[in-house]
């Protein structure tokens, strides 16, 4: 076997990691933001400029490269249902899968983009920043 043959694309990365990690539809994951937006916390993966650009008003940014360093700030509690979403599934996918790695017992990641999540909210909770969606 080569070293060519070993190498997995980002595409099968994911795709394993989807294995292992719960994943909801973006209607499912919208559904889930208007029935309890009080307890579930909504975390988008997103880089910084995509952020700014425009997010759900009730997310918590932290992009999926500063995943491990920044999550147990802004999410002690391990148990507390997580739902994690970014521009079209793949790195929410690859956060599930670290965050299940950690120790946090209640992930899902949305199986779909900032778009279409954003799009089953737009009035209940309608995007915030300063430009156009990424």
């Amino acid at each position: 076997m080569t070293v060519q043959e070993t190498l997995k694309t980002p595409k099968q990365i994911v795709s394993d990691a989807k294995a292992g990690v719960t994943t909801c539809a973006p209607h499912e994951a919208a559904q889930r933001v208007r029935e309890d937006p009080g307890t579930l916390f909504l975390l988008d993966v997103r880089e910084p400029a995509e952020y700014e650009a425009a997010h759900i008003a009730t997310a918590t940014n932290i992009p999926r490269g500063l995943l491990e360093w920044k999550i147990a700030d802004a999410f002690p509690d391990r148990n507390q249902p997580l739902l994690v979403h970014c521009g079209s599934g793949g790195r929410a996918i690859l956060a599930a899968k670290t965050l299940r790695e950690m120790g946090y017992n209640n992930v899902t990641a949305v199986d779909g983009g900032y778009d279409e999540i954003s799009s089953h909210l737009s009035a209940e909770f309608p995007s915030q920043g300063g430009g156009e969606k990424s």
